[in-house]
């Protein structure tokens, strides 16, 4: 069985996998030299801290890998991963590490949890667990089937939102929604639900534009990323910081970069350049062509997990693929957006290629299990093809 998990897993999920990971650790290494000099006197203080998490990333990868996806089927191991949830983000709130405004960190002598990031995991595994169960009820009578659901995604978004996270609570809402008409419902009900939230989407900017902080649950922290992102070069030395010096670093870059190494943008201009905005100094550095070859690999792996989905003949196996997909993509473009400025800077980081230990392990986890998926998938393509 160990063996034809190796044999029949996709080699377009594990390949650029490995192509990112190992990237990061150099791209990391660039982008954080000038950073940790100052604040560690140390440029390669990130170097070895990258390294590690990428080297137990590889670890929990290949456990992923041959877990018993039964397992994750079992009532009892889903409302324990549930629960460990809800205390996780109470004693965030509570005892979590506040940073920058935002208290999204559990600290601890070796690394700092990031809870949101395993939320986004628990969130795909009680959906893809809890809708499986209902797809004959969800034909039936929609509303009723994601009552139970919905409260649940809703009582995690307002935990992670009220941090504040905006960007991890918007990524669990798409996900749950892609999750949800994914599961069966009807395209005329999809497409009605889909204009509604694009619309609601466009009034709620508009909201926010008007009535900035009066509105009650926009604070100054929010506010001041949206005036950042409606006018970058008119606040360049306070709330558009950020974006303009992306934009200088994208510009610097041109189609083939300054070289490996030589980004001037890293050096005490752009705030977090090996984290947030390591796509921009890429682009510096690397140019159009090497942000191109990132993401061809990056579109690649997630294709692959779409592919694996709908493959899939198993309920539970299609959503949890499908939800990890739309976890990968959807946190990938809110990064790619704040970067070139199509969105409000959101704190996402880039997946794979962000420095960021909790991030790695969950998403090295994740893939991990559409990677078992897909071994199984493709196990049982190449016995149907020998019995014909």
């Amino acid at each position: 069985m160990l063996k034809n998990r190796i044999k029949y897993v996709d080699k377009y999920l594990v390949l650029p996998y490995l192509a990112l990971t190992l990237f990061s650790i150099i791209m990391i290494y660039s982008a954080s030299s000038y950073s940790a000099l100052n604040m560690y006197d140390n440029p390669h203080h990130y170097l070895p801290r990258q390294a590690i998490f990428v080297g137990m990333s590889y670890v929990l990868f290949t456990i992923a890998l041959f877990f018993p996806l039964e397992i994750m089927r079992k009532k009892k191991f889903v409302m324990f991963g549930t629960a460990l949830t809800f205390v996780s983000l109470v004693f965030l709130l509570i005892f979590g590490r506040e940073i920058y405004g935002a208290k999204r960190w559990i600290e601890t002598p070796f690394i700092n949890i990031q809870p949101a990031e395993f939320t986004k995991f628990m969130v795909i595994w009680y959906l893809a667990y809890i809708l499986s169960k209902k797809q004959k009820l969800i034909n039936e009578d929609f509303f009723k089937a994601i009552v139970a659901p919905l409260i649940l995604v809703v009582g995690i978004v307002f935990s992670i939102y009220i941090q504040p996270d905006t960007g991890s609570s918007f990524i669990i809402v798409i996900i749950a929604a892609i999750m949800i008409f994914a599961s069966g419902v009807s395209p005329k009900l999809g497409f009605g639900f889909g204009f509604f939230g694009v619309s609601s989407l466009f009034g709620l900017t508009q909201l926010i534009r008007t009535f900035g902080t009066d509105l009650f649950f926009l604070d100054e922290y929010r506010y001041k990323r949206f005036l950042g992102f409606w006018d970058p070069f008119e606040l360049a030395e306070g709330a558009g910081l950020q974006l303009v010096n992306s934009y200088y670093a994208l510009s610097q870059g041109g189609l083939f970069g300054v070289g490996f190494g030589n980004s001037i943008q890293k050096t005490g201009y752009l705030p977090f350049p090996y984290t947030d905005f390591i796509v921009a100094i890429i682009g510096e550095e690397f140019g159009l062509l090497g942000i191109f070859i990132l993401l061809s690999l990056f579109s690649l792996m997630v294709s692959r997990m779409i592919l694996t989905a709908i493959r899939s003949k198993s309920a539970f196996n299609s959503l949890l693929s499908i939800g990890i997909a739309s976890m990968f993509l959807i946190q990938s473009l809110i990064n790619l957006m704040g970067v070139v400025g199509l969105m409000p800077i959101t704190g996402v980081t880039f997946p794979f290629v962000s420095y960021g230990g909790s991030s790695l392990m969950v998403l090295s986890v994740s893939l991990g299990l559409v990677a078992n998926v897909s071994a199984r998938v493709n196990y049982q393509r190449a016995q149907s093809q020998l019995q014909l």
